[in-house]
């Protein structure tokens, strides 16, 4: 099953001419999940051939622009790919006036229904396979990060223990791979644990920007197998990214650090920094964590599935 994590954009406050504003995209199984929406998503995702029918869900951090102008044109261009599902979106409590105020004033044309709710803090999304968390973070506007984490799966089944201890292939197979143990004929009580491994953990990616450094981010993003996070300024800069509320790189980097983290992708780069100069934030986050990655628009990150 594929986990794969799109960077639409990695710019902060303003689109570049190779930088669009911060989003990224999960594909989990061909269903799509956004993390905010900035100008020039749209550009990206044509350009990977993410298809916008397949949008499960959108995650907005904050209201400021840079992380909501592209919402607009998404909503109505979704009304021309005959999407036939509810579209969900989760963000501060401002988002649905934002939404509703959009809808009026552009007179938009939507044949489907929009759900907008609050993300408060916990869980806001539950599957049978995966939920979506918000954590609060700190900066001039209401702002929350998200995690999105598999739920552990069966572990592997073996056949051969199956028939071993009597069980028929058929439907006592499924049931064992269920977790549930199955009576025989004799009367005996296979369990699963008899034929089925330790539960295999699920994968995991956060989302994290905008925010002051918080010690309390690293608890929240624990053990992610892709942690994306605002690194917008360089070390020299620190005095600006407290004034402004926002990470340097080596911010970024010790929360992944103390996170237990398997990779950091860093984004949301201040315009100041050109694309060559970016490599002084790299250079940065990984004197504190070497699996750091200077993402860039349209890179991605495949999650393979865990043993």
């Amino acid at each position: 099953m594929n986990f794969e994590v799109f960077v639409l954009g990695t710019s902060g406050m303003m689109p570049l001419p190779n930088r669009y504003l911060t989003s990224a995209m999960v594909r989990r199984d061909g269903d799509l999940f956004l993390f905010d929406c900035g100008e020039g998503t749209q550009v990206s995702l044509k350009m990977l051939n993410l298809k916008w029918k397949k949008i499960h869900s959108i995650f907005i951090s904050h209201m400021h622009a840079d992380h909501v102008t592209g919402l607009p044109g998404m909503l109505m261009l979704s009304s021309q790919v005959d999407r036939d599902e509810p579209l969900t979106l989760y963000g501060p409590a401002k988002l649905k006036e934002y939404i509703d105020a959009n809808r009026r004033i552009l007179d938009m044309y939507i044949n489907y229904e929009i759900i907008v709710k609050v993300a408060q803090p916990g869980v806001i999304l539950e599957t049978d396979e995966f939920t979506v968390s918000a954590f609060p973070l700190s900066h001039t506007k209401p702002c929350v990060g998200y995690v999105m984490k598999e739920k552990d799966r069966p572990g592997e089944f073996h056949p051969q223990r199956a028939k071993e201890l009597g069980v028929p292939m058929g439907p006592l197979w499924g049931k064992l791979q269920k977790g549930e143990s199955v009576s025989l004929t004799d009367g005996s009580v296979v369990h699963a644990s008899q034929v089925v491994g330790e539960k295999r953990e699920g994968r995991t990616f956060s989302y994290v920007t905008d925010t002051l450094y918080l010690p309390s981010i690293a608890e929240q993003v624990r053990h992610s197998d892709l942690l994306l996070c605002e690194g917008m300024f360089g070390d020299d800069m620190l005095e600006t990214a407290l004034e402004k509320k926002h990470m340097t790189a080596s911010q970024a980097a010790t929360i992944a650090k103390e996170a237990e983290v398997r990779q950091l992708g860093l984004l949301h780069y201040s315009p100041r920094y050109s694309d060559g100069e970016l490599r002084y934030l790299l250079k940065d986050a990984r004197s504190v964590f070497g699996p750091t990655v200077l993402t860039r628009d349209r890179m991605v990150f495949e999650i393979p599935l865990k043993d």
